[in-house]
């Protein structure tokens, strides 16, 4: 799984095209202020270990970096373009869930981008040191 993390001042989507046939159909825009946003892509040799481990591992990540940045919003977002290796459209879904139930569990506000969207963003991030983390998980 490849994560890469931004402090967002403000940060903005609006569905653009539906790139899955079965996405559920979304058409409201969205924006989040004061927020960590996670580009997120799950592989496919993440399918070889349990879910469950791969979302601890993930939101594990995600907590650290939200600690760091003074930060209790999350908006996790797919996006299938920091690897060549993709997950099922199934798996990711299902580690998305879980990863944002137990965000919640732990009082972080989350949010998911629409999945199975192509989407206009808006990124208005501020240049310091925690501000953009890249990992491998």
């Amino acid at each position: 799984m490849k994560v890469l993390v931004m402090y967002v001042d403000e940060f903005g989507y609006t569905p653009a095209q539906k790139n899955l046939d079965n996405a559920t159909e979304v058409t409201e825009s969205a924006t989040f202020q004061d927020s960590i946003l996670a580009f997120i892509q799950v592989e496919e040799n993440d399918e070889e270990k349990d879910v469950k481990s791969r979302e601890k591992k993930l939101v594990n990540h995600l907590k650290w970096t939200a600690r760091k940045n003074n930060c209790k919003r999350l908006i996790l977002h797919s996006f299938a373009h920091l690897s060549e290796s993709k997950a099922s459209v199934e798996f990711t879904k299902e580690l998305f869930d879980l990863a944002e139930k137990r965000l919640q569990n732990a009082e972080f506000i989350t949010a998911q981008t629409p999945f199975g969207y192509f989407l206009d963003l808006t990124i208005k991030a501020p240049g310091f040191s925690l501000a953009r983390i890249w990992a491998t998980l």
